[in-house]
């Protein structure tokens, strides 16, 4: 969805959407394909000669992780986990559930776990504490954006698409209530009525 669809949707229902604002575009389709396809030139790089398995984080990580994995010019393997600290809300909970495990055993494998927002850190934490578990030769975070100053978990993100503010942000995958995941840009939610 371009911004000129959402605008046309969204003058259809009196200027928003479900009572979403969107404000500005934070990082445009261009700036994205930019930095995705230097992300996957870092990985080859790093990785040459091995071949990581990508375990994208479901929902809001498909985007980028499909665009991250072409990008990355080595055989690459793709798993994905679903967990849940959001709901529908626009602050994350605190609480962390697994709702979608993996299916590839990580034993001796390179891993790097794809996400699309890094905010308290604490969902990235729990995971990437449970995958250290299960013994990889190696697990890296890519994370397609950082909040700034949000961080109430200590999170070493090897790869980092983009450092943000602390703004609710949808597009390129990330939703709030499941919409807004297939804009093409990341735009800045701005709506009076969120917490």
């Amino acid at each position: 969805m371009t911004e000129t669809d959402y605008q046309r949707l969204a003058g259809a229902n009196g200027g928003s959407t479900d009572g979403l604002n969107l404000g500005e575009v934070l990082i445009s389709k261009e700036k994205i394909h930019e930095r995705v396809a230097a992300l996957g030139a870092q990985i080859t790089r790093d990785y040459a000669d091995r071949a990581p398995l990508l375990v994208g984080v479901l929902k809001g990580a498909v985007m980028f992780m499909s665009d991250l994995a072409r990008a990355i010019d080595l055989p690459v393997e793709l798993d994905f986990m679903a967990v849940s600290s959001y709901g529908a809300a626009t602050k994350t909970s605190g609480i962390v559930r697994i709702v979608k495990d993996l299916d590839i055993d990580l034993g001796g494998r390179d891993v790097i776990i794809v996400e699309d927002i890094v905010d308290s850190g604490l969902t990235l934490s729990y995971l990437r504490k449970g995958l250290l578990a299960r013994h990889p030769a190696s697990l890296e975070i890519c994370a397609l954006l950082v909040k700034k100053e949000q961080q109430r978990a200590q999170i070493n993100v090897s790869y980092v698409g983009f450092e943000i503010p602390a703004e609710f942000v949808v597009g390129y995958g990330l939703d709030v209530a499941e919409r807004y995941r297939n804009l093409a840009d990341i735009w800045v939610v701005q709506n009076k009525d969120r917490p």
